[in-house]
């Protein structure tokens, strides 16, 4: 048997004898401490509307101290130290992307950036290479998207040299195995058989080729077909041709001395050979496929529709770039006129949209959405159309303004917590031209923007007579049918070219 004595007003002697005793003594003294408080400072006190909140201004972005300079073969670096954890990673920037590979062999640069890492290197075997990057829990990885190729690397500090030495060697002596290609391609194949799915990625797919047109690198889609045109050859000419270190951008950020990494960086790629004939590739041109029109994906298991309408859009170096993200949050969020209208006062959307999407070098779209019910699809349709006339005819509130640009300045602020993020920014912006205080610049017009300037650009940007209108859905359940969008509705066939026909029972 212990005494535990606890001092306060009153003085108490509890007999533990058990477990229970511990328990029942901390409930003692919690009712203790309980009595002994004095409320009446909470009586007094009222709870505030949220609205009454005093928040403290958004912090200042402020860039952290970098280093960029050129080696002499032409390869852009950007070092950014940061020793808050002893972790170093980096990623290089390749001019390339699956844009500009042959309309016949669409998959190409998908494949490229692929196999470039799991085929291995001149030095070390795919298996050789996973087993020396995991006992050091680092990471190499690569891919090609549709506008860059990427490589990057993750490593703890006191594995830096290794680990850079292998991304070295990936990025400039990758041997493309024949099996890890051959691998790459029966996962595509996977994938396309599975790409009927989903109706929102059956929506999103078929709206590109509405907007950008079916042949489109912008809205073209891997087939079996395509697939199969893919040779190893094929991957070695298009790495050939777009890797080199005149073509590339790489930036490093971590636990490193800046010191030490530009003679690693110097080792490791200075004597790589620059292409003195690469040029800047020639972008495909972009126009508008449609300009109206109502389209339909006919999928009979479905008991709701995804809804997709819009246009051709913008690029984000335009000057009107930042009041458009202005009307983007007019539009859009918990205090938005599309989910306060549409979603809460009607009841129509499960979720809805409408942003202005800007590319850096293309033009991108706008597009608004959602999902609904079968038999709402109509009423959804016209409601997204009122909304889109409304902006441009009824001038915003300036409690719509203050809501739209808090919500795009906070959540701005919130792509530069780190320094791989702040870092990853900067050489976006070095690799599509735009300047290195583009970032300030926006953040400024954002501040700056009126609800004229919002009506202007919603007036001058917004096509509401040239909108393209998707809708993937069951079409004995819209009632009312789409006819009462438009006369003619036009039919899109999606079945997978070369699919095996499914047997009849």
């Amino acid at each position: 048997m212990q005494r535990y004595k606890v001092k306060g007003k009153r003085r108490m002697v509890f007999k533990i004898q058990n477990g229970k005793g511990f328990i029942y003594a901390l409930v003692a003294v919690f009712a203790c401490l309980l009595l002994s408080c004095n409320f009446s400072l909470a009586a007094t006190a009222q709870a505030k509307h949220y609205t009454e909140l005093q928040l403290p201004p958004l912090p200042k972005i402020k860039l952290p101290k970098y280093e960029r300079f050129v080696l002499q073969n032409g390869l852009v670096v950007y070092l950014m130290e940061d020793h808050e954890l002893p972790l170093v990673n980096g990623t290089a920037f390749v001019r390339t992307g699956n844009r500009l590979e042959p309309q016949q062999k669409v998959g190409l640069a998908g494949f490229t950036g692929a196999v470039m890492r799991t085929g291995g290197t001149k030095k070390h075997s795919p298996d050789e290479l996973n087993e020396m990057l995991e006992q050091r829990a680092a990471s190499v990885e690569t891919s090609i998207g549709e506008a860059s190729g990427s490589a990057s690397f993750d490593a703890l500090s006191e594995d830096l040299e290794t680990v850079f030495g292998l991304f070295a060697q990936v990025l400039r002596s990758p041997v493309f195995a024949q099996e890890k290609l051959d691998l790459a391609k029966t996962q595509a194949k996977g994938g396309i058989a599975r790409r009927n799915d989903d109706p929102d990625s059956i929506a999103i797919r078929e709206f590109k080729k509405l907007i950008y047109g079916k042949d489109s690198p912008y809205a073209r889609t891997i087939e079996y077909a395509t697939v199969d045109r893919v040779e190893r050859e094929d991957l070695l000419k298009f790495y050939r041709q777009y890797f080199h270190p005149n073509n590339m951008i790489l930036g490093i950020v971590g636990d490193f001395d800046s010191k030490k990494m530009r003679s690693l960086i110097q080792a490791n790629f200075g004597d790589w050979n620059r292409n003195p004939a690469i040029a800047k590739p020639k972008l495909p041109n972009v126009s508008p496929a449609n300009t109206g029109g109502v389209f339909f994906v006919n999928q009979p298991q479905l008991t709701q529709s995804s809804v997709l309408l819009g246009h051709l859009g913008g690029r984000l170096d335009n000057p009107d770039y930042a009041v458009l993200d202005v009307l983007n949050g007019v539009l859009n969020g918990f205090g938005g006129r599309l989910f306060n209208d549409v979603r809460s006062r009607q009841g129509l959307a499960y979720s809805v949209y409408g942003e202005w999407s800007p590319r850096y070098d293309y033009p991108g779209m706008f597009i608004a959405g959602g999902q609904t019910r079968s038999n709402a699809t109509v009423q959804f349709v016209k409601a997204l159309q009122d909304q889109i006339k409304r902006i441009q005819t009824q001038r915003v509130t300036a409690k719509e303004l203050a809501f739209a640009k808090e919500s795009t300045l906070n959540s701005f602020v919130f792509n530069f917590q780190d320094p791989n993020q702040t870092l990853s920014r900067l050489m976006r912006y070095e690799y599509y031209g735009y300047p290195a205080d583009f970032l300030f610049r926006y953040q400024k017009a954002v501040a700056t923007t009126t609800a004229a300037d919002v009506q202007r650009v919603a007036r001058e940007y917004l096509k509401p007579e040239k909108l393209v209108t998707l809708v993937v859905g069951n079409q004995t359940a819209i009632q009312p049918p789409l006819t009462q969008l438009a006369a003619q509705v036009t039919p899109i066939d999606v079945t997978i070219p070369g699919s095996q026909p499914q047997a009849k029972n």
